[in-house]
């Protein structure tokens, strides 16, 4: 059966164990595919990175919410009146 590796980088857990900072550095701030009998079983992705994806999927949400309400009748408030 093959499987999709969605990174430039993978490794095997056993090499993870091995050198678990190595195998992040290995990935140059890109995430590692980490392979259990030569199939993906979780990609390790750099805090750096995790951080701007959830940044990004933040931003999309927020989007999604905003465009949901594009179309809802506008209330003007006064902020004296808050």
């Amino acid at each position: 059966m093959t499987h999709q590796i969605l990174a430039e980088t993978a490794a095997s857990i056993s090499e993870l164990k091995k050198n678990p900072m190595g195998t992040v550095a290995a990935g140059d701030g890109f995430p590692v595919a980490i392979l259990n009998r030569n199939a993906p079983a979780f990609y390790c992705v750099p805090a750096k990175m995790y951080e701007a994806m959830m940044d990004r999927l933040d931003d999309i949400e927020l989007n999604a919410i905003a465009d949901a309400r594009a179309d809802q009748k506008v209330i003007k408030v006064k902020l004296d009146e808050l």
